[in-house]
């Protein structure tokens, strides 16, 4: 069971949010913070597996509080779910230790699917976002986002590595290639082992420098 703090200063949004978490199976709504105080403390006292975290609240806004959540080593895996795209709080979400970003009007069943893919520990973004982040990784020459230098890969780890820069969860990967999750799980792994990338978006600008 997964467990998610819903963190809002809109009553109507949260009480939206914990609808949609309730009604599935395999999650239940730990709390609700209507501001960024409020989401710390209950950070450090519920434990949630996901924390969804709106960024413009009054007081300590969403990055400030991700910020202190990361800092202080919780286990939580952060997921903002904001009204805003733009790169000016995109980045500063993601530098303070964001696992994901979304924004509202994202479809229900894609918002919980990314949930379960942030509490599995994958960083999660819109095909559309990712490219913007890889793209500005690739052009700002950020160097520790990824290995420069070409691997040897497997025919199939270039086929999930390609689906990977396109955003892919593993189970999208596992039904597009007919594999098992857990295979794909495996070929992940194995990829991020290979080329030195800890996390899927910088396979996503790995495989940009390397294969187009």
């Amino acid at each position: 069971m997964i467990s998610v703090l819903i963190v809002d200063d809109q009553r109507l949004v949260r009480a939206g949010l914990r609808m949609l978490c309730a009604a599935a199976e395999d999650m239940a709504v730990a709390g609700e913070a209507s501001n960024g105080v409020e989401a710390v403390a209950l950070a450090a006292e519920l434990d949630p597996d996901v924390i969804l975290m709106d960024l413009r609240m009054p007081g300590l806004d969403g990055i400030g509080a991700t910020q202190q959540i990361v800092k202080a080593g919780r286990r939580a895996r952060i997921l903002v779910l904001t009204t805003f795209d733009d790169d000016d709080h995109l980045y500063p979400a993601l530098a303070a230790g964001a696992s994901g970003f979304f924004v509202k009007d994202t479809e229900p069943a894609e918002l919980l699917g990314a949930i379960r893919r942030v509490a599995e520990g994958e960083m999660v973004f819109t095909p559309e976002l990712l490219r913007r982040v890889v793209d500005r990784a690739v052009i700002g020459g950020i160097a520790d986002t990824a290995v420069t230098e070409s691997v040897p890969l497997t025919d199939r780890e270039s086929q999930v590595l390609a689906l990977v820069a396109e955003g892919k969860s593993n189970q999208e990967i596992a039904d597009t290639l007919h594999l098992g999750v857990t295979t794909v799980k495996t070929h992940v792994a194995n990829l991020m082992s290979k080329t030195g990338c800890d996390n899927r978006v910088r396979l996503a600008v790995y495989h940009l420098q390397n294969f187009q």
